[in-house]
């Protein structure tokens, strides 16, 4: 059962885009937001010379969301250091302990896991050149850091980041079965996805399309393009696979994916029943 939560965000500038603080009741973590260019300004944070865990974020030219997972036994010199050798990044998430309760074995079996993680995910790009070994911890304290990183995802995501939230929303199993939207079509089109909180996500293994038509969009034709040059659709014999799971910004962007034509996709997704996407999320309103 899901509990509502209390968050407490602290404008430490006094502005929406300056530094700031993330607390969540009855926990003894707490979270930094800080753009680069206000870390040199962390010298009057005196818990930032804590152990913590760290998480760097930017994007590459082409837009592809970057994140970089880190640990340190004084946070505040690591970020400093982070300003030479790293430049792709343009904001830092840190999280400490009030209690000054984290030693070196805790942050880094919270970066090994954390890295984990995101690459199980795989919604950012990880640059960490190697994978962080995990350190051996009582069981006890193994316990403590599995809540530690629950409350991480949660204030990660409150402050704009996706990177731990698996792309599917989690269903139980009737749920999954009633709440799957199917496309089969021309060309070898055959796929199932579902509608999230960020847009609309295809499944892994779902088929595409083996062709396109003349008269589709010349952007949704670059779409197309970069997500075969990427990898994410592959060529097989009589049509194209979702090598993962894909969130789409709206449904009808993932059906003209799949379809490989224009396509209105609130009336092609359709649970096996029959029942459009748009008369189902119709029917949820009333």
């Amino acid at each position: 059962m899901k509990f509502g939560k209390t968050i407490e965000l602290f404008l430490i500038d006094g502005e929406p885009n300056g530094r700031m603080t993330c607390e969540l009741s009855n926990w003894t973590g707490k979270a930094y937001k800080i753009p680069r260019i206000k870390i040199k300004d962390c010298s009057d944070r005196p818990d930032l010379l804590n152990p913590g865990i760290y998480l760097l974020f930017g994007k590459d030219e082409t837009g592809k969301d970057l994140v970089y997972i880190g640990e340190a036994e004084t946070v505040f010199k690591r970020l400093i250091q982070h300003l030479t050798q790293k430049d792709f990044w343009n904001e830092a998430i840190v999280f400490i302990s009030k209690d000054e309760n984290l030693n070196k074995a805790h942050i880094k079996y919270l970066e090994n896991r954390l890295f984990e993680l995101a690459k199980i995910v795989n919604r950012y790009h990880i640059e960490n050149a190697t994978i962080p070994t995990q350190s051996s911890i009582a069981e006890s304290d193994r316990a403590e850091m599995e809540e530690f990183i629950e409350n991480i995802k949660t204030l990660i995501n409150t402050l704009g980041h996706k990177v731990f939230e698996v792309k599917r929303e989690l269903k139980t199993p009737k749920q999954e079965a009633s709440e799957t939207f199917f496309i089969k079509a021309a060309r070898g089109a055959d796929a199932k996805g579902e509608p999230t909180s960020d847009g609309f996500v295809v499944f892994l293994g779902s088929k595409a399309a083996n062709s396109i038509v003349p008269s589709m969009t010349d952007n949704f034709k670059r779409l197309r393009e970069q997500l075969i040059e990427n990898g994410i659709l592959v060529r097989n014999e009589n049509w194209l696979e979702f090598s993962e799971d894909y969130v789409f910004s709206s449904p009808s962007t993932a059906a003209v994916m799949v379809m490989g034509r224009n396509a209105n996709g609130l009336t092609e997704w359709k649970l096996n029943s029959g029942i459009t996407l748009k008369e189902f999320e119709s029917n949820k309103a009333t």
